[in-house]
């Protein structure tokens, strides 16, 4: 990092920096015990999975860290209704030992909810099963549109990650803002469910906005490879105008190195609609200002001065030494929105709510304040949150980019509870602010 302290202090207000260290160890020192009738006794067992090596870790370790937090500020309040959180991790790995860890976790460990996953082959085979045994699972990625219609189509117990759309729109619109003269465009995405799901919704909302656009190229890595030499010299023989690229963790940075080496980005536009998911590996020496990123719902350095993030962001770099990430939002609205649940629940019940009530009557369609600001899950089970994206520049006091954030609201970015993605798309239009620069 080549930011001082004195220079994030100033980022994040010198105010909100000393009073998330307050706040965090007042907290700690006051928390009163109070008994709680038809409550059961012993702590909380909350199931975590996420990925915490390879390409993925770019985004599973902030999700682990900020579900720590969220964790620790909650227990130094007294816990859920006098239950302390207790976080068992289980590290996702082949959707096989996936599957067995997330049984693991609840048939011998008594989780009474499972947090997480990243991998959208582990979510995939987990929903089923979360189905059969009951169990509530909140997912902070891993649920592509298809995929869930396909194998998860009468969901319960499983709340799905943000749908993949708020990318794809996004993208296009940011295309349609921005470069308007486009002509040609490529694409590079995984070869795999959510890359394949990615340029097909970027290009259909593409064509809406810009018809007379013409897809050039397709180019199909698998995941998790980082040698991209041939792509690019393919991608360069093709000239487009624009590249659009879905990949989300080590990759990014990969692939812009190797671009930004043979001057690729010298006569291409391109746009990353997750590139502000791992914006710290962004760094200025291989990334040009006036790239198109996606910060999904949450950018660390918004100039709104949301207060949990004020509070969230000192704590998280105190304990960290790094930024949090859409990931880490992702998980700590988990956790606090399965506390709201239950303490709503209980308000109403008077005793500790069911998995069962929980999933069908508590949790769809409740907001809860998370690090990003207001995130909810629709009455269908998906999480909502505003979509946030915007062009690099240079002029922070970081060694990597940050953007002029423009942000549009879930609801022009998802399709309304009872549709699904193609009919949404066939039916969506843009906003009148998204008019070409």
């Amino acid at each position: 990092m080549k930011s001082t302290r004195r220079e994030f202090v100033k980022l994040v207000g010198g105010a909100a920096l000393g009073a998330g260290v307050v706040l965090a160890g007042r907290g700690m020192a006051g928390a009163q015990t109070k008994t709680y009738k038809n409550v059961p006794t012993g702590p909380l067992k909350v199931g975590v999975m996420t990925l915490l090596s390879g390409s993925g870790a770019l985004l599973g370790v902030p999700g682990w860290k900020g579900v720590q937090i969220c964790a620790g500020k909650i227990n130094s309040e007294g816990g859920i209704l006098g239950r302390k959180v207790e976080l068992l991790m289980e590290e996702e790995t082949t959707p096989k030992e996936t599957l067995e860890k997330f049984r693991k976790l609840t048939i011998q460990n008594k989780a009474e909810v499972v947090l997480g996953l990243i991998s959208t082959a582990n979510g995939l085979a987990v929903g089923p099963v979360a189905e059969e045994l009951k169990q509530l699972w909140l997912s902070w990625d891993a649920t592509t549109e298809k995929g869930v219609e396909d194998q998860m189509p009468d969901a319960k117990y499983s709340f799905r990650a943000l749908d993949n759309s708020w990318g794809h729109t996004h993208g296009a619109l940011m295309t349609m803002k921005y470069w308007p003269e486009v002509q040609t465009v490529a694409g590079i995405n995984n070869d795999y469910a959510y890359g394949r799901d990615c340029w097909v919704g970027y290009t259909t909302c593409l064509k809406k906005v810009l018809p007379k656009v013409k897809l050039v190229m397709d180019l199909w890595p698998k995941f998790g490879e980082m040698d991209f030499t041939t792509h690019i010299a393919a991608i360069r023989r093709a000239n487009p105008d624009l590249l659009y690229c879905s990949f989300w963790g080590a990759d990014i940075a990969a692939l812009m190195k190797q671009a930004y080496a043979v001057g690729l980005l010298k006569t291409t536009k391109v746009v990353l609609p997750n590139g502000g998911l791992v914006f710290e590996s962004l760094k200025k020496d291989f990334t040009p200002e006036g790239v198109s990123i996606g910060y999904c719902c949450y950018n660390p350095f918004s100039p709104r001065a949301w207060p949990l993030n004020r509070w969230f962001i000192p704590v998280y770099y105190n304990r960290f030494k790094e930024f949090p990430n859409i990931e880490a939002d992702n998980a700590y609205f988990t956790l606090e929105s399965y506390k709201a649940a239950v303490e709503k629940g209980y308000s109403l019940l008077g005793r500790w709510p069911t998995k069962e009530e929980i999933a069908t009557t508590l949790l769809p369609g409740m907001f809860v304040p998370s690090v990003s600001g207001w995130r909810g899950w629709t009455t269908d089970r998906r999480m909502y949150g505003d979509a946030i994206a915007g062009l690099t520049r240079h002029n922070n006091p970081y060694d990597f980019v940050t953007v002029d954030e423009i942000i549009t609201p879930g609801s022009d970015n998802m399709y309304p509870a009872g549709s699904n993605f193609q009919k949404w798309i066939n039916e969506w239009k843009p906003n009148e602010y998204w008019k070409p620069a």
